[in-house]
Formats: C-alpha cells, structure tokens, sequence
C-alpha cells in the first residue's frame, strides 16, 4: 500500500504503457521521475505538471545514467516508492534466425536492465522499510508463441527474478508486483519492434507468414494502455496487491489455457515423476 503523495520512477515513459502510467499517475496527484532514452519525449510532462514531474534521461542499459537518474530522483523528491521497470522491446525471428548481438541487446534491456534499476533503488527502500517494485512483464513471460522465443526467454527469466524478489524483499516491508499483460494498442507492434534480418526460406510457408501476420496486427490489439495503467495504480495502491497482475482478457484466457496445460502433464506423467527417489533399505 502506498501513500497519497508517493514518488513513482517509471522507465521506458515516451510512449505505450509506460507513457500512459506515467499520465496516469501524475493524474492522480502522485508525483513521477518520467524516464525515456530520449529526455525531450517526457519534457512535456515536467511542463504540464510543474514540480511534482522530473523528466530525465536515462537508458537502462547504462549504469552511469542509472546511476544519475537514481540521485536526481532522490535529490528532487527525497525517495522512490514505487519502481516501474517498463523499458522493453519486442524480438521477431524463430529461434534458428536470432543474430547474436541483437539477442544479448534484448536481454541487455528486457533483463539486466531491470536488474541494474533494481539494485540501484531497493537499498534506500530497504532502509525506509517501504517501498514498491513493479515489473513489466507480458503474458508472454507465462506462455509462448513461435517467432518470439527471444523475446518470451527475456520476459520468462523476469517473471524469476521477480518472484525471487518478492520473497526476499517481503520481510522488508517492500512489495512486488508482475505485470502481464496481454495485446496493448501500443508501439510494440510496430516502431518499437524489431525482427531478424535473416528470414530462412524453409519457414516462408508456417513461421513467415506468421511473422508477417504479428506485424500486420499492429494498431489492432484489443486492449487500451489508459486502461490497462489505471489498473497498475489500482492494485498497486491496494492494502495487499498481487503478486501477478495479469491485463487484458485475452491474457488471463491464455494464462489459464497454460496452466490447464501444464496441469495435463503434471497429471500424466505423475507415475514417472515420483519413480526418481532412492530405494532406501528397509
């Protein structure tokens, strides 16, 4: 639970859903350090709500910006309470057309990005004994589709580190949140996008087109980001939020069409599963 006039860090604020929180949230009277590689995309937030808005510059795959972004959040308002780690991308290619450089940039990002903000902002919430951490993930860190394994392997190892967070973090009073949501009317499917050079010609007929067919549905996605971060404050703001906090229909129909499937496995293979332990002597 937060308080009516915490201060929120939101990364990755010029566009999508973290453009909309961070609109959202400075609605609601909380003050927000608005972030974006590019400062002059969220400059018109600081103009718009004067001084409960920071906007500063900052790539999270630089540790000197982390680094300066972290103090001038804490220089203007003497503490973060909540951190939104939203920066991300999308990857399009199948698994045996991923380039190398453009993999490790994703998890550059999607990843160690989010680790690098983490560690820079958790030991002052540590030391207040308060404090919130929200994670973006996407349904795509709880089930898969072909064409985006680089993308779901990015969002599956956050959906680790953050439940790993929240039993670290929970005897220190500070809360963590997953976000997953489902097809947002955002960039993602479009500019902010970006697929593999190599398009195999063994795959023109099944993973081609489906490449084609995402990118086409850009502008289509059934879901409103305004929407979507008024949820975001709406839990994070309550006495007890979730831990997963799954956006969109379309989301949670696939999260529970996952779990039905594991559950199918697990059920199957039971007699297997428990013929592994050691015949101990009687």
């Amino acid at each position: 639970m937060i308080d009516d006039n915490a201060v929120w860090m939101i990364t990755g604020s010029s566009s999508g859903l973290g453009r909309a929180l961070a609109e959202v949230v400075l609605e609601h009277g909380y003050r927000a350090v608005v972030t974006a590689r590019k400062p002059d995309a969220v400059r018109d937030l600081a103009e718009r709500y004067g001084d409960r808005a920071l906007a500063v510059g900052l790539d999270v795959t630089d540790a000197r910006q982390i680094k300066a972004a972290v103090t001038a959040a804490h220089d203007s308002f003497g503490q973060i309470d909540v951190l939104v780690n939203n920066a991300g991308y999308g990857y399009i290619g199948a698994i045996e057309e991923g380039e190398d450089a453009a993999i490790r940039a994703q998890f550059d990002t999607n990843v160690h990005g989010v680790i690098a903000m983490m560690q820079a902002v958790l030991p002052a919430m540590r030391q207040r004994g308060k404090g919130h951490v929200v994670n973006v993930s996407s349904i795509g860190g709880l089930t898969t589709f072909p064409n985006v394994g680089y993308y779901h392997a990015s969002k599956y190892a956050l959906e680790g580190l953050s439940e790993t967070l929240a039993k670290e973090m929970a005897p220190f009073g500070i809360g963590v949140t997953i976000v997953e949501p489902g097809a947002f009317r955002t960039d993602f499917r479009g500019r902010s996008m970006q697929q593999s050079s190599i398009r195999l010609p063994e795959f023109a007929a099944t993973l081609g087109k489906q490449r084609d067919a995402l990118l086409a549905s850009d502008g289509k996605q059934q879901n409103d980001p305004v929407k979507g971060a008024l949820a975001i404050v709406e839990a994070v703001k309550a006495k007890q939020p979730p831990l997963h906090l799954l956006l969109g229909v379309d989301a949670l129909d696939l999260a529970r069409k996952q779990l039905a499937a594991m559950a199918k496995d697990f059920d199957a293979w039971e007699t297997l599963t428990r013929s592994t332990a050691f015949d101990e002597p009687v």
